[in-house]
């Protein structure tokens, strides 16, 4: 229970992380606001997510700093190409597309940002890791803390689901595949073209 507990948790910081450096970076390049959540409902961006956990199981075996680099940039190259792959195949859009750098493949990561993943992966074992550690070790697995992770778990299983279901639904509609049950009509009443396009506003349609 205490591991899937931090594995929860370091998940959900790792979401909630990315989608405020996303949001962040996506200003100052532009000077404007666009919304870069993975999911319908909440701040979330998963591909971070899945990037932060697979540090937290992996990273802290490690105690070389230049293997933690390169082994930082291999996890994330790997799980941005992994999600870009499974989007585009599953919803047929994706999310980000490198072409245009230099030292990418298919798009879908290059050196460039395996190099950032890899400088992201230090900070976490030298600072974030320590932390998180620290604060886990502290929390007491109490009636509360057991009933707010299994809400949580429950949300965000739904949040998942939904928004796999709504994306998987658009790709069809892209396609004129007529609704065939009740939950295509759901999903084509509740969660629109209009809807989705704002919010996957940074999505490109393949």
């Amino acid at each position: 229970m205490k591991k899937f507990f931090k594995i929860f948790w370091v998940f959900i910081i790792g979401c909630l992380a990315g989608y405020i450096l996303e949001v962040t970076w996506h200003f100052i390049l532009t000077r404007g606001f666009q919304t870069r959540q993975g999911l319908i409902y909440g701040p979330f961006a998963p591909v971070y997510g899945l990037g932060t956990l697979a540090f937290y199981l992996v990273l802290p075996k490690i105690k070389n700093i230049f293997n933690i680099f390169w082994v930082s940039a291999l996890l994330g190259g790997i799980t941005e190409y992994l999600c870009s792959y499974f989007q585009e195949k599953l919803f047929g859009t994706i999310s980000w597309d490198y072409s245009g750098l230099f030292m990418n493949l298919d798009g879908r990561t290059s050196i460039t940002y395996c190099i950032l993943w890899g400088i992201l992966g230090i900070i976490f074992v030298k600072f974030i890791y320590p932390y998180i550690e620290k604060l886990f070790n502290k929390m007491n697995m109490t009636v509360i803390t057991k009933f707010v992770t299994a809400f949580a778990v429950v949300f965000m299983v739904f949040n998942i689901s939904i928004s796999s279901l709504a994306a998987r639904r658009q790709y069809e509609r892209r396609e004129h595949i007529a609704p065939e049950n009740e939950i295509d009509e759901f999903l084509d009443e509740h969660y629109p073209d209009e809807f989705m396009n704002k919010v996957y506003a940074n999505k490109i349609e393949k």
